[in-house]
């Protein structure tokens, strides 16, 4: 049996244990303030640290993240915990890039913390966006002096570009297709660059020219071998051209042909020769008078021996083979107004005359020629 001065001991002790339990309590119980980014939280916990308040508000803190006071700093009633989250903002300069961690909480914050200055740049996200904790891809174009040249004047312009094209673009200086720009349009624009813009045009000329015409020889047994005749005149033909000239700003600085055919084809002269061989000459009286004639005036072209029988013929003829030239002289071994080989003009007494019939005159060819009309008529002749 319990005696009622132990039950006095024991109901004491009780009672101390129950007031030293509440006087534990209320010294574990703080009033803090969480300041999480900017946005501030009060709060009552339980703990005897910053991690413990952390943990009781559910804040997760990550390595680079910043706490004052420290994660294992022992915290007082009234106290406030700051929290800055840690972002990854990838930045990117006119086209340079790296990575950088920072704290601050909005695009402007950012570029004002890491010395970026942004006046008149362009910016892939507004200054006020905020960068959560997830982190940003920023790109900044900052501006640059220039200057362009097109179109025969130069111009000097700050632009926020990040190409050549982009500035090209910005400043209203359009590029044609076919257009030169010096540097190129994807080139990376620079402070003080220079850009060329060269206006290329082409212009395509169509041109027509002549294709001459042969000859060809047949052998011909119809014909004596001094005789010739056109059996197929020649045609000419044609060639159509195209040329493209390419112009650098108005000025021609090369040509090239893109297409050539021929649009007519010529049609060859077809000539025939004889092959047959001439029979002796038959003496005639007027020959031989002529002959007399001639050794007895020591050789003169004038006389009793010259036979103008049909005139108007000849000169016609002679306006056919030779254009009416009784002197003519080719190289082409047809000699005078009715075109003579040598031979023929032998053959029928020309010698009296001349070695050659160009140096005879136009009634000794014409007697000579009716000495050759009294065997053969005109066959001698194309134009006859």
């Amino acid at each position: 049996m319990i005696s009622r001065n132990a039950k006095i001991v024991a109901a004491a002790g009780a009672a101390l244990v129950l007031t030293g339990g509440a006087v534990g309590a209320a010294q574990l119980d703080k009033s803090v303030t969480v300041s999480v980014d900017g946005t501030s939280t009060a709060a009552h916990v339980f703990g005897s640290t910053v991690g413990d308040v952390l943990q009781s508000q559910h804040v997760d803190v990550r390595p680079g993240d910043v706490v004052v006071p420290a994660v294992d700093q022992p915290v007082q009633d009234g106290d406030t915990v700051t929290v800055r989250y840690a972002r990854t903002l990838t930045l990117t300069v006119d086209g340079k890039t790296r990575q950088i961690r920072t704290t601050e909480t909005t695009v402007d914050g950012a570029l004002l913390a890491l010395g970026v200055r942004g006046e008149g740049a362009r910016l892939s996200a507004s200054r006020s966006k905020t960068i959560g904790r997830q982190g940003l891809a920023l790109t900044v174009v900052t501006p640059k002096a220039v200057t362009v040249a097109h179109d025969g004047k130069k111009t000097v312009k700050t632009v926020a570009a990040a190409s050549v094209g982009e500035a090209l673009t910005q400043l209203g200086v359009r590029v044609g297709g076919t257009d030169k720009v010096t540097p190129a349009l994807s080139t990376p624009l620079r402070a003080g660059q220079t850009v060329v813009v060269q206006r290329v045009r082409t212009k395509d000329v169509t041109k027509t020219t002549t294709i001459g015409y042969g000859t060809t020889k047949k052998k011909s047994s119809a014909l004596y071998t001094d005789q010739t005749r056109v059996s197929r005149d020649g045609r000419a033909g044609s060639r159509t051209t195209v040329v493209r000239t390419t112009f650098v700003d108005g000025k021609a600085v090369a040509s090239r042909t893109i297409s050539s055919k021929v649009t007519k084809a010529p049609v060859e002269r077809v000539l025939l020769v004889g092959t047959k061989d001439r029979p002796a000459p038959k003496p005639t009286t007027s020959s031989s008078s002529s002959s007399s004639s001639s050794r007895s005036s020591g050789g003169s072209s004038s006389g009793g021996g010259l036979n103008l029988a049909r005139a108007g013929m000849w000169d016609s003829i002679a306006q056919c083979e030779s254009t009416g030239n009784w002197h003519i002289n080719t190289g082409n071994g047809y000699y005078g107004g009715l075109q003579f080989l040598t031979s023929t003009w032998l053959g029928y007494g020309g010698g009296q005359f001349a070695p050659r019939a160009d140096l005879a005159s136009r009634e000794e060819q014409i007697t000579v020629a009716n000495r050759l009309y009294a065997d053969n008529g005109t066959s001698q002749w194309s134009c006859g």
